[in-house]
Parts: C-alpha cells; sequence; structure tokens
C-alpha cells in the first residue's frame, strides 16, 4: 500500500530541505574520501605492512584485494542499510553508516597485517554501502519534482568533492610507506558528523506518512520480498543492471590509474599520484553535476546511451594512448572521470523514481550496491588478468574499459518511469 501524495513545500520549510540536503551532502562527501583513500594509499600500505615481501605484483594484487573486499562489505551495507532506512527511517539509517565508515577507518591507522586491513576495509564499505541509498532517498522525498534533477545535480557532486579533497590533502602531505597512518586516523572525523545527523535532522515527509500507513494496515512491509516478486522484479533487475556497468567501469577499470601513475612517479615524484587522482576528481565533479542534468535534457534513456558510448572510448583511450608523467596524461585522466562519472549524477536522479516510496530506499541500494558485488568479482577479475599480464597496468585497464559497452545495449531495454515521485 503506497501513501497518498505528500506536499513536501507543506511539510519543511526551505531551510529545513537545504539542511537535510547539506547533511545527506556532508556524508556522501567523506565517503567519496574513505573510497579515495586506498587507490592513494595502497601501494605505500603494502610496501610497510609486506616489509621486504613487497614486489610490484604483489602491490597490485593487494590493491585488487582491498578495493574488492570495500566493494563487497558497500553491497552487504547498501542492502542492509538500505532496509534499515525503509523499516526505521533514513536520517537513523544515513547517521549509523557514517559512524560505521569513519569509526572503521580510523581503526586502520592501527593494523600491523594486510589482512587487518582487508577486515577493515570492508567494515568500512558496510558504512559506504549505507549512505548512498538513504541520502539519496532522504533527499529525494524532501524536495519538489521541479528542483530535483539540480538537486539530484548537487548530491551527485559530494562523492567527486570527497575524493578531491582526499587527493589535495595527499598532495600537501605526501603518503608513503613511512608516512601513511595519519591519513587512516584522519579519516575517523567524520564520525562527528553520523553523530550530528542521527541529533540534528529531520525525517522524510513521505516515509513519515508512509510509516502511517503501514501502522494502520492489517499487512506489515516487507520490501526485500516486495521487490523480488512481480511487479516489481523486473524494475529491481533493471535498476540492478544500471548501477552495476557503471561501478564495474569505474572500480574494475578506471581506479587502475593511480597504482599505474605511483609505479611510474615512483620515488622520484612520490605526489604524483595524488595530482592524477585530482585531475580525475576534478573531472567526476563535473560529470556527476551535468550527469543529472544532462539526463534532464536528453530523457533519461538516451542520455545513458551516450553515456555508455563516450565512456568507452575515453577509458580505452587513456591506457592505450597515454602514458603517467607524459603532457597529455592528465587531461585525458580529466576527460574519462567527467565522462565516466556523468553516470553517477544520472543514477541519483532515475532510480529513486523506480520505485514507490515504501521500497524506496531498499531498493535503490539494492539496484545499486549489487553491482558493488559484481564490481567485486570485477576487481577479483582485474586482479587475477593483472598478475596473468605481468603487471600491465595499460592493457587491464583498457580491456576492462569495455563493460561501459554493455550500457549500450541494456539500456534500450528499460523504463523511462518518473511517475513514483511525482
Amino acid at each position: 500500500m503506497e501513501a497518498p501524495p505528500v506536499s513536501v513545500a507543506a511539510t519543511l520549510s526551505r531551510q529545513s530541505r537545504w539542511w537535510v540536503t547539506a547533511a545527506a551532502f556532508a556524508g556522501l562527501l567523506f565517503d567519496g574520501f574513505e573510497l579515495g583513500l586506498m587507490p592513494v594509499a595502497s601501494l605505500s600500505v603494502s610496501r610497510d605492512l609486506l616489509g621486504g615481501g613487497y614486489t610490484a605484483a604483489l602491490g597490485g594484487e593487494w590493491f585488487a584485494n582491498y578495493t574488492a573486499a570495500l566493494m563487497f562489505g558497500a553491497a552487504c551495507g547498501g542492502i542492509l542499510l538500505g532496509h534499515l532506512g525503509d523499516r526505521f527511517g533514513r536520517t537513523r539509517a544515513l547517521g549509523i553508516s557514517i559512524l560505521f565508515y569513519s569509526c572503521f577507518a580510523g581503526l586502520g591507522a592501527y593494523v600491523q597485517t594486510s589482512g587487518q586491513m582487508l577486515v577493515l576495509r570492508f567494515l568500512v564499505g558496510l558504512g559506504i554501502g549505507g549512505v548512498w541509498p538513504n541520502g539519496i532517498a532522504l533527499v529525494a522525498e524532501c524536495w519538489p519534482k521541479a528542483s530535483r534533477p539540480f538537486i539530484s545535480g548537487i548530491m551527485s557532486t559530494g562523492i567527486g568533492f570527497g575524493v578531491l579533497l582526499l587527493s589535495q590533502v595527499a598532495r600537501l602531505w605526501p603518503v608513503t610507506a613511512d608516512a601513511w597512518r595519519w591519513l587512516f586516523k584522519l579519516s575517523g572525523a567524520p564520525a562527528l558528523l553520523g553523530v550530528l545527523v542521527l541529533v540534528a535532522v529531520r525525517e522524510s515527509p513521505l516515509w513519515l506518512a508512509q510509516k502511517t500507513l503501514v501502522k494502520g494496515s492489517a499487512k506489515p512491509a516487507a520490501p526485500l520480498a516486495e521487490l523480488f516478486r512481480a511487479p516489481l522484479l523486473r524494475i529491481t533487475l533493471t535498476g540492478i543492471a544500471l548501477g552495476s556497468i557503471p561501478l564495474i567501469g569505474a572500480w574494475a577499470a578506471g581506479k587502475w590509474m593511480m597504482p599505474w601513475a605511483d609505479k611510474i612517479g615512483g620515488a622520484d615524484a612520490p605526489g604524483y599520484k595524488a595530482v592524477v587522482q585530482g585531475w580525475w576528481a576534478l573531472g567526476t565533479v563535473l560529470g556527476s553535476f551535468f550527469g543529472a542534468q544532462i539526463a534532464g535534457w536528453l530523457g533519461r534513456r538516451l542520455s545513458y546511451f551516450v553515456f555508455s558510448i563516450g565512456a568507452t572510448l575515453a577509458t580505452c583511450a587513456m591506457f592505450l594512448y597515454t602514458v603517467p608523467l607524459q603532457p597529455g596524461f592528465l587531461p585525458m585522466v580529466f576527460a574519462q572521470g567527467f565522462i565516466a562519472t556523468l553516470f553517477f549524477g544520472w543514477l541519483p536522479l532515475y532510480l529513486p523514481e523506480l520505485f514507490p516510496t515504501r521500497v524506496r530506499a531498499t531498493g535503490s541500494g539494492i539496484a545499486y550496491n549489487t553491482g558493488r558485488f559484481a564490481t567485486a568479482v570485477g576487481v577479483f577479475f582485474s586482479g587475477t588478468l593483472f598478475a596473468t599480464m605481468g603487471g600491465d597496468y595499460a592493457r587491464v585497464g583498457a580491456i576492462c574499459g569495455l563493460i561501459y559497452a554493455v550500457g549500450v545495449i541494456v539500456i534500450l531495454l528499460v523504463p523511462d518511469s518518473r511517475s513514483n515521485l511525482d
């Protein structure tokens, strides 16, 4: 049973809506900080923790392992904490998610083995996965339809700004095998934001209305079960496919540019990897914002089709026709970051539109974060490919970048639905 229409303008003041948006944006910003941490720090962490046993190939394998653990945790967290958001409230689940990723990221400063770090990256991932569905659902339900593409664009830049912030911190204070633990201590600071969200952010008016309706019904809601049976099964599978492609592309392909830059820059240019991530993050901020605007101009389906073609070409060109430290590399990194993250402005606009209020956070979380299960598998595959190809970053990145081409086919099979948030 769906709640009757609720006017957000009548239940939340403009100031309250902006406060909710700022809190969710900050959660995504620090989400991005955590996501950008290991691409910059991974090889330094491995050099320290592995000691004399470190090799370039082993460093690349551990980078893949850490990334896969994070993605697997994010997939679990998105589903579990998205479900928590539908049952107990968006703000509660959002605050808990932020506390989760902050506290476990901070504990990374004290690990003594690679295995300990691997476990913590999984736990950090649980919190990272929970922020996206709850933050996006909360904000989508607090703004009227006319404002949604612009607000969605703003929200989509949060993760990119977080990665950009991390890159600037690492550029000013280079991360090395002798000095990396301070960065993990710093990553624990957003726990304060988690507490603030729990005590000071208002709940979604649509969620509150739905909760009242469910209390008065004879049968309690079962969001997880409902998503995997008619009439929502097709919608759920559609969301999973659309969320998986850009995530696999970003982590199984695009993220290899950072350890590649770290390897080529080496001891002579320890800050180069942070410069590379900064250029990429700047592209992602712009891409994430304009992805939502382009989706509003071109329509959901055509825009995703165009993004898929562009991301395939940009990713393959970056790995095959440029090399770190060459003049053309940084502009290509920026271009790849911009084009490949247009998807992440599109997804926060489209996924909440697919699902009705009663299952919106759960549905969005499953659609987005099941892609992270696929991403974890993709990263393990790319790590195996990396070892098989003798540590050839360029070939691995280009081959894995072909995943974007699958989006050209998938988007032709999906609906363009906006009715659930009208």
